[in-house]
């Protein structure tokens, strides 16, 4: 039965109707997929497990994604517990599915919830679910003992109640409290139509730390090439070869390219840097500056 069908009461009707599996024909079916890739067998447990999805797909509909949407999660968790059940550990296939379908169904959700990633963590996706089923019983139970919790003390209890933060239980009510809105829409108050993309500071360096860094990189790529000047070309070669490629060269290759013995191309390495370096300390403070 294709996921995608364009109506979802076809797919539920389709899926209503589709065969019981016992427990037998179920565990018989497994093996066959998972042993010998039978995906005829595979099939017949999708299809008749699907009454299974499309009953849980429905529980989610008050979180405003499609139904449609929804089954199609639902489907893919399914077919992905089809594909990690173990027949031998004596477990019935649709106790195993839930557990994949409701996954696959809740980090659908999640996704679809807010342009800004809402939480992919066990426990806070356990908030995301649940925080507003237990802040109603809190309420309720606190009505009844002729309480009333201020915002604070709510969260908390929420907080302890689920086993988050209390951080987490602030920002997830922001969360669910608000609602995306467009950056390129123009602020209310803002008489010349500025929109709110123009208020977010830019978190990229500015246009004068820029010609900063540009000056400094030149300067130093200047005085390297000073300090290369002052090698003889076999020093130049080997610096070169060893530090400036994109994989640097062993000094056994290097040895055997010019004839020497692999330590004697580490001692001319180590006085070519000491070359080097004297020449960049006449510069004194300002190298020290720039590579700070």
């Amino acid at each position: 039965m294709p996921l995608d069908a364009p109506q979802n009461t076809d797919m539920s009707r389709t899926a209503m109707q589709a065969e019981l599996l016992d427990a037998e024909t179920e565990q018989r079916l497994a093996y066959a997929w998972r042993d010998d890739r039978d995906e005829a067998a595979l099939h017949r447990l999708i299809t008749a497990y699907m009454r299974l999805a499309i009953s849980m797909a429905s529980k989610y509909r008050r979180y405003g994604a499609p139904m449609n949407d929804l089954i199609q999660e639902a489907g893919l968790g399914l077919m992905k517990a089809a594909d990690k059940f173990d027949p031998d550990r004596g477990v019935r296939f649709s106790t195993y599915a839930v557990w994949w379908i409701k996954a696959s169904i809740q980090d659908y959700v999640m996704r679809n919830w807010s342009m800004v990633r809402t939480g992919s963590t066990s426990s806070q996706k356990s908030l995301f679910f649940n925080m507003r089923r237990v802040q109603a019983r809190l309420e309720r139970e606190a009505m009844a003992r002729g309480e009333e919790l201020d915002r604070h003390q709510l969260r908390e209890m929420i907080a302890h109640e689920v086993g988050v933060p209390l951080r987490d239980v602030e920002m997830m009510e922001g969360r669910l409290s608000g609602s995306d809105f467009s950056l390129n829409a123009t602020q209310a108050a803002d008489e010349e139509g500025r929109e709110w993309i123009d208020t977010i500071e830019d978190s990229g360096p500015r246009g004068d730390e820029l010609v900063e860094q540009d000056h400094d990189q030149g300067a130093l790529r200047n005085w390297l090439r000073e300090a290369m000047s002052k090698l003889n070309e076999r020093e130049r070669f080997i610096v070169a070869e060893r530090k400036l490629r994109d994989e640097a060269r062993t000094l056994e290759s290097l040895g055997e390219e010019l004839n020497l013995s692999k330590e004697r191309v580490r001692q001319i390495e180590a006085a070519a840097f000491q070359k080097m370096r004297k020449h960049l300390e006449s510069h004194g403070a300002e190298v020290q500056n720039l590579l700070a």
